[in-house]
Protein backbone atom coordinates (compact mmCIF):
# COMPACT_ATOMS: atom_id res chain seq x y z
CA UNK A 1 0.00 0.00 0.00
CA UNK A 2 1.37 3.54 -1.14
CA UNK A 3 1.24 5.98 2.01
CA UNK A 4 0.59 9.68 1.82
CA UNK A 5 1.71 12.39 4.07
CA UNK A 6 0.25 13.47 6.78
CA UNK A 7 -1.56 16.90 6.76
CA UNK A 8 -1.83 19.04 9.58
CA UNK A 9 -4.97 17.72 10.52
CA UNK A 10 -3.39 14.77 11.38
CA UNK A 11 -4.86 12.67 8.46
CA UNK A 12 -3.43 11.37 5.22
CA UNK A 13 -3.31 13.69 2.43
CA UNK A 14 -3.64 13.12 -1.63
CA UNK A 15 -0.46 11.64 -2.41
CA UNK A 16 1.43 14.56 -4.13
CA UNK A 17 -0.88 16.17 -5.16
CA UNK A 18 -0.47 19.16 -3.24
CA UNK A 19 3.32 19.07 -3.36
CA UNK A 20 4.93 21.50 -5.89
CA UNK A 21 7.99 20.31 -7.26
CA UNK A 22 9.09 23.93 -9.18
CA UNK A 23 11.30 23.27 -13.02
CA UNK A 24 14.50 25.25 -12.82
CA UNK A 25 14.02 28.27 -14.56
CA UNK A 26 17.54 27.73 -16.65
CA UNK A 27 16.04 25.16 -18.52
CA UNK A 28 13.08 27.18 -19.84
CA UNK A 29 15.63 30.22 -21.00
CA UNK A 30 17.97 27.91 -22.47
CA UNK A 31 14.70 26.11 -24.48
CA UNK A 32 13.78 30.23 -25.22
CA UNK A 33 17.24 30.69 -26.01
CA UNK A 34 17.73 27.62 -28.67
CA UNK A 35 14.97 28.48 -30.76
CA UNK A 36 15.60 32.56 -31.05
CA UNK A 37 19.38 30.94 -32.12
CA UNK A 38 17.74 28.09 -34.55
CA UNK A 39 15.52 31.37 -36.52
CA UNK A 40 18.25 33.59 -36.40
CA UNK A 41 20.48 30.92 -38.19
CA UNK A 42 17.57 29.93 -40.17
CA UNK A 43 17.20 33.74 -41.51
CA UNK A 44 20.16 35.35 -41.59
CA UNK A 45 22.81 32.73 -43.01
CA UNK A 46 21.67 33.38 -45.97
CA UNK A 47 21.94 37.32 -45.87
CA UNK A 48 25.58 36.70 -44.28
CA UNK A 49 26.23 34.41 -47.31
CA UNK A 50 24.84 37.17 -49.14
CA UNK A 51 26.87 39.95 -48.18
CA UNK A 52 29.71 37.87 -47.47
CA UNK A 53 31.07 36.53 -50.71
CA UNK A 54 34.36 34.84 -48.83
CA UNK A 55 32.19 32.55 -47.15
CA UNK A 56 30.92 31.52 -50.90
CA UNK A 57 34.96 31.24 -52.08
CA UNK A 58 36.08 29.41 -48.90
CA UNK A 59 33.11 26.53 -49.32
CA UNK A 60 33.55 26.19 -52.99
CA UNK A 61 36.92 25.83 -52.98
CA UNK A 62 37.11 24.22 -49.67
CA UNK A 63 41.19 25.45 -49.72
CA UNK A 64 41.38 25.68 -45.92
CA UNK A 65 40.49 22.09 -45.33
CA UNK A 66 44.16 20.39 -45.05
CA UNK A 67 43.50 16.61 -45.69
CA UNK A 68 45.87 14.80 -45.06
CA UNK A 69 46.59 15.97 -42.00
CA UNK A 70 50.00 15.89 -40.77
CA UNK A 71 51.87 15.85 -44.17
CA UNK A 72 54.86 17.24 -45.19
CA UNK A 73 54.27 18.94 -48.82
CA UNK A 74 57.71 19.40 -49.48
CA UNK A 75 58.70 15.83 -49.02
CA UNK A 76 56.81 13.64 -51.16
CA UNK A 77 58.53 10.72 -50.63
CA UNK A 78 56.89 9.81 -47.60
CA UNK A 79 54.01 8.87 -50.09
CA UNK A 80 56.00 6.79 -51.78
CA UNK A 81 56.62 9.12 -54.68
CA UNK A 82 60.18 8.35 -54.18
CA UNK A 83 61.35 9.93 -58.05
CA UNK A 84 59.89 13.08 -57.56
CA UNK A 85 61.06 16.33 -56.17
CA UNK A 86 59.07 19.48 -54.84
CA UNK A 87 59.32 23.14 -55.87
CA UNK A 88 57.60 26.52 -55.32
CA UNK A 89 57.17 28.64 -58.54
CA UNK A 90 55.63 32.37 -58.64
CA UNK A 91 52.38 32.10 -61.13
CA UNK A 92 52.05 35.86 -60.53
CA UNK A 93 53.81 38.36 -57.89
CA UNK A 94 52.96 37.48 -54.41
CA UNK A 95 51.89 33.93 -55.60
CA UNK A 96 54.04 31.04 -55.29
CA UNK A 97 52.89 27.62 -56.08
CA UNK A 98 53.28 24.61 -54.51
CA UNK A 99 54.53 21.72 -57.43
CA UNK A 100 55.29 17.99 -57.54
CA UNK A 101 57.16 16.87 -60.76
CA UNK A 102 57.68 12.89 -60.67
CA UNK A 103 59.68 11.56 -63.67
CA UNK A 104 58.48 8.25 -65.09
CA UNK A 105 58.91 5.35 -62.95
CA UNK A 106 62.01 3.53 -65.15
CA UNK A 107 63.98 6.69 -64.02
CA UNK A 108 63.26 6.33 -60.48
CA UNK A 109 67.02 4.94 -59.60
CA UNK A 110 68.85 7.61 -61.25
CA UNK A 111 66.66 10.29 -59.78
CA UNK A 112 67.77 9.62 -56.26
CA UNK A 113 69.27 12.58 -54.61
CA UNK A 114 69.22 14.74 -57.91
CA UNK A 115 68.27 18.51 -57.92
CA UNK A 116 65.70 20.71 -59.27
CA UNK A 117 68.07 21.37 -62.09
CA UNK A 118 68.13 17.50 -63.31
CA UNK A 119 64.52 17.08 -62.87
CA UNK A 120 64.27 20.08 -65.15
CA UNK A 121 66.42 18.48 -67.85
CA UNK A 122 64.56 15.39 -67.73
CA UNK A 123 61.49 17.10 -69.72
CA UNK A 124 63.58 17.08 -72.77
CA UNK A 125 63.69 12.96 -72.48
CA UNK A 126 60.73 12.95 -75.12
CA UNK A 127 57.99 11.35 -72.55
CA UNK A 128 54.57 12.87 -72.67
CA UNK A 129 54.12 15.28 -69.61
CA UNK A 130 50.60 15.49 -67.70
CA UNK A 131 49.70 18.98 -65.11
CA UNK A 132 47.18 17.30 -63.11
CA UNK A 133 44.44 20.44 -61.88
CA UNK A 134 43.00 18.72 -59.13
CA UNK A 135 39.54 19.50 -57.13
CA UNK A 136 38.04 21.73 -54.81
CA UNK A 137 39.64 20.58 -51.42
CA UNK A 138 42.85 19.59 -49.90
CA UNK A 139 46.30 19.51 -51.35
CA UNK A 140 48.34 16.87 -54.15
CA UNK A 141 48.79 14.77 -51.06
CA UNK A 142 45.42 13.37 -51.14
CA UNK A 143 45.26 9.64 -51.51
CA UNK A 144 43.80 9.65 -55.22
CA UNK A 145 46.42 12.76 -56.40
CA UNK A 146 48.79 10.44 -55.49
CA UNK A 147 47.24 7.36 -56.43
CA UNK A 148 47.03 9.16 -60.12
CA UNK A 149 50.80 10.86 -60.10
CA UNK A 150 52.10 7.03 -59.88
CA UNK A 151 49.53 5.18 -62.42
CA UNK A 152 51.14 8.00 -65.24
CA UNK A 153 54.44 7.87 -63.52
CA UNK A 154 54.31 3.95 -63.92
CA UNK A 155 52.73 4.55 -68.12
CA UNK A 156 56.59 6.22 -68.67
CA UNK A 157 55.31 10.16 -68.15
CA UNK A 158 56.04 12.73 -66.72
CA UNK A 159 53.46 14.00 -64.49
CA UNK A 160 52.92 17.42 -62.30
CA UNK A 161 50.74 17.89 -59.68
CA UNK A 162 49.84 21.98 -58.33
CA UNK A 163 48.33 23.14 -55.80
CA UNK A 164 46.21 26.15 -56.55
CA UNK A 165 46.89 29.48 -54.80
CA UNK A 166 45.33 29.02 -51.39
CA UNK A 167 45.80 25.50 -51.55
CA UNK A 168 47.70 23.22 -49.83
CA UNK A 169 51.07 25.56 -49.17
CA UNK A 170 50.84 27.56 -52.47
CA UNK A 171 50.31 31.35 -50.91
CA UNK A 172 47.23 33.68 -52.08
CA UNK A 173 43.61 33.54 -51.91
CA UNK A 174 41.95 31.16 -54.94
CA UNK A 175 39.53 32.49 -57.60
CA UNK A 176 38.44 31.46 -60.72
CA UNK A 177 40.51 34.01 -62.70
CA UNK A 178 43.62 33.30 -60.11
CA UNK A 179 43.39 29.35 -60.54
CA UNK A 180 43.36 29.53 -64.41
CA UNK A 181 46.12 31.87 -64.39
CA UNK A 182 47.91 29.54 -62.25
CA UNK A 183 47.49 26.88 -64.91
CA UNK A 184 48.43 28.62 -67.87
CA UNK A 185 51.53 29.95 -65.99
CA UNK A 186 52.42 26.03 -65.29
CA UNK A 187 51.72 25.46 -68.81
CA UNK A 188 54.15 27.61 -69.90
CA UNK A 189 56.52 26.80 -68.14
CA UNK A 190 56.08 22.97 -69.05
CA UNK A 191 56.63 23.77 -72.71
CA UNK A 192 59.60 26.39 -72.29
CA UNK A 193 61.37 22.95 -70.84
CA UNK A 194 59.82 20.18 -72.70
CA UNK A 195 60.58 20.80 -76.46
CA UNK A 196 58.44 18.59 -78.85
CA UNK A 197 57.31 16.51 -75.96
CA UNK A 198 52.85 16.09 -75.66
CA UNK A 199 51.43 18.19 -72.78
CA UNK A 200 48.49 16.68 -71.66
CA UNK A 201 46.34 18.58 -69.19
CA UNK A 202 44.08 16.03 -66.80
CA UNK A 203 41.62 17.54 -64.74
CA UNK A 204 39.48 16.51 -61.97
CA UNK A 205 36.30 17.97 -60.63
CA UNK A 206 36.66 21.96 -60.38
CA UNK A 207 40.24 21.17 -62.44
CA UNK A 208 37.76 20.23 -65.36
CA UNK A 209 36.39 24.01 -65.28
CA UNK A 210 40.01 25.19 -65.05
CA UNK A 211 41.56 23.22 -67.68
CA UNK A 212 38.75 24.45 -70.01
CA UNK A 213 39.63 27.46 -68.95
CA UNK A 214 42.54 27.44 -69.70
CA UNK A 215 42.36 26.00 -73.11
CA UNK A 216 39.97 29.06 -74.02
CA UNK A 217 42.87 31.26 -73.08
CA UNK A 218 45.56 29.06 -75.68
CA UNK A 219 43.10 29.27 -78.08
CA UNK A 220 42.84 33.18 -77.74
CA UNK A 221 46.53 33.62 -78.45
CA UNK A 222 46.45 30.45 -81.52
CA UNK A 223 47.64 27.83 -79.36
CA UNK A 224 45.85 24.55 -77.66
CA UNK A 225 46.69 21.40 -75.54
CA UNK A 226 48.03 18.60 -77.03
CA UNK A 227 45.33 16.27 -75.02
CA UNK A 228 42.49 17.16 -72.53
CA UNK A 229 41.38 14.43 -69.87
CA UNK A 230 38.37 15.65 -68.02
CA UNK A 231 37.11 13.30 -64.53
CA UNK A 232 34.35 13.80 -63.04
CA UNK A 233 33.54 17.09 -65.23
CA UNK A 234 30.57 19.38 -63.83
CA UNK A 235 28.77 21.87 -65.75
CA UNK A 236 27.41 24.40 -64.47
CA UNK A 237 25.24 25.56 -67.36
CA UNK A 238 23.23 22.84 -66.95
CA UNK A 239 22.90 21.80 -63.12
CA UNK A 240 20.55 23.88 -60.94
CA UNK A 241 21.73 25.68 -57.71
CA UNK A 242 19.77 22.80 -55.56
CA UNK A 243 21.94 19.99 -57.35
CA UNK A 244 25.18 21.89 -58.39
CA UNK A 245 28.27 19.80 -57.16
CA UNK A 246 29.26 22.63 -55.11
CA UNK A 247 26.03 23.62 -53.68
CA UNK A 248 25.83 21.48 -50.97
CA UNK A 249 26.65 23.57 -48.38
CA UNK A 250 23.54 25.99 -49.38
CA UNK A 251 20.63 25.31 -46.53
CA UNK A 252 17.63 23.90 -48.30
CA UNK A 253 14.62 26.02 -47.34
CA UNK A 254 11.74 27.86 -49.23
CA UNK A 255 12.78 31.36 -50.73
CA UNK A 256 16.95 30.11 -51.38
CA UNK A 257 16.15 31.45 -54.84
CA UNK A 258 15.70 35.03 -53.21
CA UNK A 259 19.18 35.46 -51.83
CA UNK A 260 20.95 33.18 -54.50
CA UNK A 261 19.43 33.92 -57.56
CA UNK A 262 22.89 34.01 -59.79
CA UNK A 263 25.30 32.54 -56.88
CA UNK A 264 28.23 31.70 -59.41
CA UNK A 265 28.28 35.20 -61.31
CA UNK A 266 27.73 37.17 -58.25
CA UNK A 267 30.82 35.60 -56.73
CA UNK A 268 33.16 35.20 -59.58
CA UNK A 269 32.69 31.20 -59.55
CA UNK A 270 31.58 30.50 -62.96
CA UNK A 271 33.48 27.74 -65.05
CA UNK A 272 31.49 27.95 -68.24
CA UNK A 273 32.64 24.59 -69.26
CA UNK A 274 30.02 24.06 -71.86
CA UNK A 275 30.86 27.04 -73.46
CA UNK A 276 34.25 26.31 -73.42
CA UNK A 277 34.14 23.69 -74.49
CA UNK A 278 32.15 24.55 -77.52
CA UNK A 279 35.61 26.49 -78.51
CA UNK A 280 37.80 23.77 -77.89
CA UNK A 281 39.77 22.29 -80.45
CA UNK A 282 42.34 19.57 -78.63
CA UNK A 283 41.23 16.20 -78.52
CA UNK A 284 39.12 15.57 -75.22
CA UNK A 285 39.02 12.23 -73.22
CA UNK A 286 35.93 11.96 -70.53
CA UNK A 287 36.01 9.56 -67.60
CA UNK A 288 33.27 9.10 -65.45
CA UNK A 289 32.01 7.30 -62.66
CA UNK A 290 28.27 6.19 -62.93
CA UNK A 291 27.91 6.10 -59.48
CA UNK A 292 29.64 9.77 -59.16
CA UNK A 293 27.88 11.61 -56.46
CA UNK A 294 28.77 15.43 -57.34
CA UNK A 295 28.56 15.23 -61.31
CA UNK A 296 26.11 13.37 -62.47
CA UNK A 297 26.43 11.26 -65.63
CA UNK A 298 23.39 13.00 -67.78
CA UNK A 299 24.86 16.22 -67.47
CA UNK A 300 28.77 14.58 -68.20
CA UNK A 301 26.54 12.99 -71.19
CA UNK A 302 25.38 16.39 -72.42
CA UNK A 303 29.11 17.98 -72.09
CA UNK A 304 30.45 15.09 -74.10
CA UNK A 305 27.84 15.83 -76.85
CA UNK A 306 28.37 19.28 -76.83
CA UNK A 307 32.30 18.69 -77.34
CA UNK A 308 31.55 15.63 -80.41
CA UNK A 309 29.28 18.73 -81.75
CA UNK A 310 31.95 21.08 -81.74
CA UNK A 311 35.10 18.72 -83.09
CA UNK A 312 33.62 14.68 -83.84
CA UNK A 313 33.29 11.58 -82.33
CA UNK A 314 37.05 10.59 -83.24
CA UNK A 315 38.87 13.29 -80.99
CA UNK A 316 36.06 13.01 -78.24
CA UNK A 317 35.71 9.88 -76.41
CA UNK A 318 33.85 9.38 -73.27
CA UNK A 319 34.66 6.12 -71.14
CA UNK A 320 32.30 5.44 -68.31
CA UNK A 321 32.82 3.32 -65.41
CA UNK A 322 29.87 0.87 -63.94
CA UNK A 323 28.74 2.42 -61.07
CA UNK A 324 28.93 -0.85 -59.09
CA UNK A 325 32.68 -0.67 -58.48
CA UNK A 326 31.79 1.89 -55.64
CA UNK A 327 34.63 4.59 -57.76
CA UNK A 328 32.27 7.39 -56.53
CA UNK A 329 33.97 10.98 -57.50
CA UNK A 330 37.84 10.28 -56.75
CA UNK A 331 38.17 6.18 -56.92
CA UNK A 332 38.88 6.14 -60.73
CA UNK A 333 42.68 5.63 -60.27
CA UNK A 334 41.92 2.80 -59.03
CA UNK A 335 40.39 0.84 -61.88
CA UNK A 336 43.24 -1.99 -63.63
CA UNK A 337 41.64 -0.40 -66.99
CA UNK A 338 42.45 2.59 -66.34
CA UNK A 339 45.94 2.50 -67.50
CA UNK A 340 45.54 1.13 -70.96
CA UNK A 341 42.27 3.84 -71.44
CA UNK A 342 45.00 6.60 -70.47
CA UNK A 343 47.93 4.89 -72.76
CA UNK A 344 45.48 4.59 -75.29
CA UNK A 345 44.41 7.53 -75.58
CA UNK A 346 48.07 9.25 -75.48
CA UNK A 347 49.02 7.26 -78.68
CA UNK A 348 45.83 8.63 -80.36
CA UNK A 349 47.51 11.92 -80.08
Amino acid sequence: MCDGLPNPSGGVGEIFTHLDFPVPRWSGRWLKGGVLATIAVFFLMPCLQKQLPALIQHFVYSHRIRVPLFVDLSRPADLSLNHTINTYLTSEEGISLGVWHTVPDRRWKEAQGKDLEWYQNTFKDGSPVFIYLHGNTGSRAETHRVGVAKVLSALGYHVLVPDYRGFGDSTGEPTEAGLTTDALYLYNWVKARSGNSLVIIWGHSLGTGVATNTAVKLIERGEKFDGVMLEGAFNTAREPIQAHPFSWYYWKYPGIGYFFQEPWAENKVVFPTEENLKKMRSPILFLHSEDDHLAPIQSVQQMYEVAVSAQNAERVKLVSFDGSLGYLHNGLYRDPHLPDIVQNFVLSL
